[in-house]
C-alpha cells in the first residue's frame, strides 16, 4: 500500500497496515474504557507509586503485554513454517528475520525478565518480613526504565524499522556497515535502557534481602524464593554489566565509526565472548527464581518441609557460580581449539549435577506428602519432567564434537525452549496463580486454570518435541522455508498446531483474570494454607505491612505457629523501614531518557543533548529531595 506523506509516496506492507489499525483501535478502546470507568485517578496513582506490590503489578502488566506481542511473533513464525515453500503475507526474507529477532528479544528482555521481577517485587519483601524494598524511589525508576526500553524496541515495528540481527545481535552483521539505518539502533538502545533498570532492581533486591529481613530471620531461615532472588541479583550485576559494555561498544561502532567488532583492528568474536558471557548466565537468571518459586510451591502443596533445604541452597549457589564458566559452549564451532572446547564441555556437564540434585529434592519433598493438585502445583509438577528433557538435550549439546552437527539447527531451538519455557514460563504461571491473592485479593478460577495448564503443556510439547527431529534431519534455524521433499512437513505442521494450542491457553488465562477481577469473592489472608510470612498479612498486601514486626525463630515460622495453635512472636526491636512516597520523578526521568535514546537512534544529536540535559536536571532535583524530612522533620532523619 502506497500512502502520500510529506510529498513522498510511503510504502506500507499489509502487516503494518493491520498493526497500525489494531494499535489505534486498542488505544482508543482503552482510553474510552478508562474514561467510562473513571480509572484516570487510579492510573495517575500507579504512575506515581513507589510501593513494591504496585510496582510488581506494573512489571507484570507490562511484561504480559510484551509477552503477548512476542507470542504473536512466534505464531507468525510458525504459520510461515507450517507448510513447505509457504508464503504467508510478507513473512519471508528480511521480514522473517525481523520477526524472529523481535520474538527472541522481546521474550527474553521484555517479557520473561519483567514478569519474574514483578513476582520478586511482590513476594520477596513479604517473605522476608520487609515492609518494602530498600530503595522505593530506585524501584520505581527501574520499572519505568524497563517500560521505556520495551516501548522503544516495540515501536520499531510500527516505524518499519524492526531490527533483523537476531536476539544475539552478532557482529559484524549488527554494525553499521551491514545494517545501516535506525533498525539495529532500536535493539541497542532499547535493550540498554531496560538493562540499566534491571541492574537497579538487582541492587535493590540485594540490599533488601541482606539488610531488611525480619528480626530472627537468619539466612538459613529464609524461604528458597528469596534465596534464589538474592543469587539471581548477583548474577544480574555481573552479567548485565558485561552486556551493557558490549552494547556500549556496539553503539560507538554504529554511531561514531569505531571498529571494536569489525575492520582491521576489530574482531567479531569479541562480541560473541561478551554476549555469551552475559547470555548463558541469563539462562540461570531466568531459571533460578523459578527454582526457588517451585520449591516454595512444592513444599506448600505437599504439606511438608522442603527436602534437603541446605542442599537446595548450596545447589543454587553452585548453579550461579558454574553459570559463568560455560559460555563458550555457544561457540564450539568458532575454532577456539580442542583444549578450550574440552574445558567448557566438562563445565557444561558439571552444571547438571546441582540441577539434578534439585529435581530429586522436589520429588522427595512430594514423596509421602499430602499432595494437593491445585493449579500452582500442577505447573510445578509439569515443570519437572519437561525441564529434565531440556536438561538431557543440554548435556547432548555439551559434547563439543556432536555440537558441530547440532549447531544452528532446530535441535538447539527445541533445547533452549524446553529449558526456558519449562522453568521460566511455567514458573511465572505458577507464581501468578500462587500469589494472585496477594496482588489483588482474589484467587484465580481453578477450572479455567486447569484448562490453561493442560492446553499450554500439551501445546508446548507438540511444538518443540518435533523440532528435535527436524533439527537432527538438518533443518537450520532462522530460515523461513524448506522443500516438500525433505520429509519434515508433518513435523513442522504439528509444531504449528502446538503453538496455537499454547495461544489458546493464554486466551483462557486472560479470560480467567478478567472473570476473577469482576466476579470472584475475596480469597482471605491464607487461601493456600501457606508456610511463609506473606500468608500472615492481608490480601491484597497493604502498604504498611508487618505492623507489629514478627520475630522469626525457625524456617517456615508461620506454618509452625499455625500447626501448634500459637501466635507469631513480636520483635522488640524491628528493622529499618524504607520510606515510600508517591512521586512522578521516576516516570519523568525515564521519559527523558526515552527521548534521549530515540534521538540517538536517528542521530539527532541536538535533541539528544537537550533531553540529556533534562535527565541531568531531574537528577539534580531529586538530589535535593529527602523523603526522610517529611517523616522525621528537617534535621531529624534517622
Amino acid at each position: 500500500m502506497h500512502i502520500p506523506f510529506l510529498g513522498k509516496s510511503v510504502f506500507l506492507t499489509i502487516d503494518l497496515v493491520i498493526a497500525w489499525s489494531l494499535l489505534i483501535i486498542l488505544l482508543t478502546t482503552a482510553i474510552i474504557y478508562a474514561a467510562r470507568k473513571h480509572q484516570f485517578p487510579v492510573i495517575w496513582e500507579y504512575i506515581r507509586t513507589t510501593n513494591h506490590r504496585k510496582i510488581g503489578t506494573l512489571y507484570m502488566v507490562f511484561g504480559f503485554l510484551f509477552f503477548l506481542r512476542a507470542g504473536l511473533d512466534a505464531l507468525l513464525i510458525r504459520i510461515q513454517l507450517a507448510l513447505p515453500n509457504h508464503e504467508f503475507m510478507a513473512y519471508q526474507l528480511e521480514k522473517y528475520n525481523q520477526t524472529f529477532t523481535s520474538h527472541g528479544t522481546m521474550m527474553i528482555f521484555f517479557a520473561a525478565m519483567p514478569l519474574l521481577l514483578g513476582l520478586m517485587n511482590v513476594a520477596v519483601p513479604l517473605q522476608i518480613g520487609a515492609r518494602d524494598l530498600a530503595f522505593p524511589f530506585l524501584n520505581a525508576l527501574a520499572l519505568w526504565l524497563f517500560v521505556a526500553g520495551g516501548v522503544m524496541f516495540g515501536s520499531a515495528y510500527f516505524l518499519d524499522s524492526s531490527p533483523a540481527v537476531g536476539w544475539t545481535g552478532y557482529a559484524p552483521y549488527s554494525t553499521a556497515q551491514f545494517t545501516p539505518g535506525a533498525a539495529t539502533n532500536f535493539y541497542v538502545f532499547g535493550v540498554q535502557i531496560a538493562g540499566f533498570g534491571t541492574l537497579l532492581t538487582a541492587l535493590n533486591l540485594i540490599v533488601t534481602i541482606i539488610r531488611n529481613r525480619a528480626p530472627g530471620m537468619k539466612f538459613m531461615r529464609m524461604p528458597l524464593f528469596p534465596w534464589a532472588a538474592l543469587i539471581t541479583s548477583f548474577l544480574i550485576l555481573i552479567a548485565f554489566t558485561v552486556l551493557a559494555i558490549a552494547l556500549y561498544l556496539l553503539m560507538f561502532d554504529r554511531l561514531f565509526g569505531t571498529t571494536f567488532f569489525s575492520g582491521e583492528d576489530g574482531d567479531p568474536v569479541y562480541w560473541q565472548h561478551l554476549f555469551w558471557f552475559f547470555g548463558h548466565p541469563e539462562v540461570y537468571i531466568l531459571a533460578l527464581p523459578a527454582f526457588g518459586l517451585f520449591s516454595d510451591i512444592v513444599s506448600t502443596f505437599s504439606r511438608k518441609k522442603i527436602f534437603g533445604y541446605p542442599a537446595m541452597v548450596v545447589s543454587l549457589l553452585l548453579i550461579g557460580i558454574l553459570g559463568f564458566m560455560v559460555w563458550v559452549h555457544h561457540m564450539f564451532t568458532v575454532g577456539l581449539g580442542p583444549i578450550v572446547n574440552t574445558f567448557f564441555a566438562v563445565t557444561t556437564m558439571a552444571i547438571a549435577i546441582p540441577t539434578g540434585l534439585k529435581v530429586f529434592n522436589w520429588i522427595f519433598t512430594m514423596r509421602g506428602g499430602k499432595i494437593i493438585f491445585s493449579v500452582p502445583m500442577l505447573f510445578a509438577i509439569g515443570f519437572i519432567p519437561s525441564f529434565v528433557m531440556g536438561g538431557v538435550t543440554g548435556v547432548m549439546l555439551s559434547v563439543s564434537a556432536a555440537d558441530f552437527q547440532f549447531h544452528d539447527t532446530h535441535f538447539v531451538v527445541a533445547h533452549f525452549h524446553y529449558v526456558i519455557l519449562a522453568s521460566t514460563i511455567l514458573g511465572i504461571f505458577a507464581g501468578l496463580y500462587y500469589w494472585y491473592p496477594k496482588i489483588t485479593g482474589y484467587k484465580l478460577n481453578e477450572t479455567l486454570g486447569k484448562w490453561h495448564f493442560w492446553l499450554f503443556l500439551a501445546g508446548y510439547h507438540m511444538t518443540f518435541l518435533p523440532m528435535h527431529i527436524t533439527g537432527l534431519q538438518g533443518m537450520p534455524r532462522r530460515v523461513y522455508t524448506y522443500g516438500s521433499d525433505e520429509g519434515i512437513t508433518a513435523l513442522n505442521f504439528t509444531s504449528t498446531v502446538g503453538a496455537f494450542l499454547m495461544g489458546i491457553s493464554i486466551i483462557i488465562l486472560v479470560i480467567n483474570i478478567w472473570r476473577t477481577n469482576h466476579q470472584a469473592q475475596p480469597a482471605g489472608n491464607d487461601p493456600w494454607n501457606g508456610r511463609t510470612l506473606e500468608w500472615s498479612v492481608a490480601s491484597p498486601s497493604p502498604e504498611d505491612t508487618f505492623t507489629p514486626m514478627p520475630l522469626v525463630e525457625r524456617t517456615d515460622a508461620f506454618w509452625y505457629v499455625k500447626s501448634h495453635n500459637e501466635e507469631m512472636k513480636i520483635a522488640e526491636s524491628p528493622r529499618y523501614s524504607p520510606i515510600a512516597r508517591d512521586t512522578v520523578l521516576p516516570f519523568l526521568m525515564a521519559l527523558a531518557i526515552f527521548v534521549t535514546g530515540f534521538a540517538l537512534i536517528y542521530q539527532s544529536y541536538w535533541t539528544a543533548a537537550i533531553s540529556g540535559a533534562a535527565v541531568f536536571a531531574l537528577f539534580i532535583i531529586r538530589s535535593f529531595h529527602d523523603e526522610r524530612e517529611e517523616v522525621y522533620g528537617e534535621g531529624g532523619a534517622k
